[in-house]
């Protein structure tokens, strides 16, 4: 059995935990959150503290703001156990990887970086059809749906109550981002969309900020991809691949978080992204079982 601690209990940790409890090789050792004074009913029967340290583990499976990732991922390794998070900065993603790289290969552990599905699955997508068609372009349209990681972003963001960002495809990997915020009192809808706009989750996208007098009533967690490869096989033009999904944003995210943490019991010393481990370890059991069936 895989002992996992379960490092934040949002959106993403609540799926975790359901994952875990249908995964017969892992056992949850502890919960990390913040908040130890007022647990939930739900969580009663588990070890919850705020300290890494109080808990022993295999992985660490870390479901905390993307910014936060790096701090805990350190903290972990250092206490002997692997990590696994869904980081999903794309452009800092290389930059993770080399130093938590540098990390676990000190402390003998491996640490699995952005295995959510975009980072995460979709990047094994985009890796083979990379591979089926060398040359040529692909393009990917998320949603419509929620994206957490913009989500969590907006709602860091001085004056925000609660938040929710939409992707929105308008093609050829072109998005448009519809943010729907509460505001705190005092707090003027123009200042705060100005800041929104500017944080590097936005500042690349169409950016729309509308203010909603509860943005639970417009919360869904439905989400999407629709992958398109055109290119060349050897020197065959004209080849066309698609990949089209619908999902629950968070329970697929801590699936696949789920999966990599089984992996990285069986890489050696370091920090990967989900590109680099073979896929078969993202499965429990017998490799040769799952050769005999799936290829």
């Amino acid at each position: 059995m895989i002992k996992a601690v379960v490092v934040g209990y949002g959106n993403i940790g609540r799926y975790v935990i359901e994952a875990l409890s249908e995964s017969t090789d892992f056992e949850i050792a502890g919960i990390v959150r913040r908040d130890c004074n007022h647990i939930p009913d739900e969580l009663k029967s588990y070890h919850v503290t705020s300290s890494l340290a109080d808990l022993d583990a295999d992985v660490a499976i870390l479901c905390t703001p993307t910014r936060k990732v790096e701090e805990y991922a350190l903290q972990a390794l250092a206490l002997g156990m692997n990590t696994v998070d869904s980081y999903d900065i794309h452009s800092g993603i290389v930059d993770l990887r080399r130093t938590l790289d540098n990390e676990a290969r000190k402390q003998g552990r491996v640490s699995i970086i952005s295995a959510g599905w975009d980072p995460g699955s979709d990047s094994l997508v985009r890796t083979l059809l990379q591979a089926c068609a060398p040359k040529g372009i692909t393009y990917t349209n998320f949603g419509p749906g929620m994206s957490m990681g913009h989500t969590v972003a907006v709602k860091a963001i001085d004056g925000v109550k609660a938040a929710l960002s939409m992707t929105i495809p308008v093609g050829t990997s072109i998005h448009r981002r519809m943010v729907y915020v509460e505001l705190n009192e005092g707090y003027k809808l123009g200042e705060v969309a100005a800041k929104i706009k500017a944080d590097p989750y936005f500042a690349h996208d169409e950016t729309h900020v509308i203010e909603v007098p509860c943005v639970d009533n417009v919360i869904d967690m439905g989400h999407g991809v629709n992958m398109v490869r055109k290119g060349v096989s050897g020197k065959t033009q004209n080849q066309r691949f698609e990949f089209n999904m619908s999902i629950n944003n968070p329970a697929l995210t801590a699936q696949m978080l789920v999966n990599v943490a089984r992996a990285s019991m069986r890489q050696q010393p370091g920090a990967y992204t989900m590109i680099e481990i073979p896929v078969v370890d993202l499965l429990p059991g017998n490799r040769e079982e799952w050769i005999k069936q799936l290829v």
